[in-house]
């Protein structure tokens, strides 16, 4: 179980620094609704997560599985695949980046988010965490190495809970302690969505770089 921890602490770390989610959240919480929205947000961005792993682990867990030292064929194909368009969508990340002095765009739908309600706010977590193609990637490729680990069924609930927990902070902290400290946490707050916008294609690009050739390098390594 330790060793599987190992090999999807990466990847839970990349859905936690996803730039996007984090910026919308922050959006939220400067909102007229921030305490409804944000709080829902939060909630589907947890809830997504863990029906993307889920689903994955369930898909992974079906594939025969030989011992230990045994080749995985399929689990390998399935990683290099993942870790393929990780890649290939670092490059486009990087190539679409804005140029020096360039003001980045903000998605459209992110217009909205002054006006979101409570259950808007879940449908719109949900849908970063398991739909979105960055974070779907992230949480494909660690459904499918806890799946094809043989854990039993309470080493496989740990790594869930320890996967999500780890891939959520980052949109549970500022709303967490915006709803402890509303005032103190404005100030900051507007600054780090600045910093996240215009640094949200860079970070994303780099972040999947690496993490898609170690998940090319793990199904390499599976053979």
């Amino acid at each position: 179980m330790v060793s599987v921890i190992g090999d999807v602490l990466p990847l839970a770390v990349g859905i936690a620094i996803s730039p996007i989610p984090i910026i919308a959240a922050i959006l939220m919480l400067l909102s007229p609704k921030a305490k409804g929205a944000s709080v829902g947000f939060l909630l589907g961005w947890i809830v997504g997560i863990v029906v993307a792993l889920s689903v994955f682990i369930a898909l992974a867990s079906v594939i025969p599985q030989g011992a230990a030292d045994e080749s995985q064929p399929i689990a390998a194909v399935l990683k290099i695949v993942l870790g393929a368009l990780m890649v290939l969508l670092a490059i486009k990340q990087w190539r679409g980046r804005p140029a020096r002095g360039e003001e980045p765009a903000l998605p459209t739908w992110m217009a909205a988010i002054d006006h979101i309600t409570a259950v808007k706010g879940i449908g719109l977590g949900f849908l970063l965490a398991a739909v979105n193609p960055k974070n779907l990637l992230l949480g494909a490729s660690a459904g499918i190495i806890i799946g094809s680990a043989g854990l039993s069924l309470t080493s496989t609930v740990v790594v869930v809970l320890i996967f999500t927990v780890i891939a959520a902070v980052s949109v549970a902290v500022p709303v967490i302690g915006y709803l402890l400290a509303e005032k103190a946490m404005a100030g900051p707050l507007e600054s780090l969505r600045g910093w996240l916008l215009h640094n949200n294609a860079v970070v994303m690009s780099v972040l999947l770089l690496v993490i898609g050739v170690t998940v090319v390098g793990k199904g390499i390594a599976s053979f």
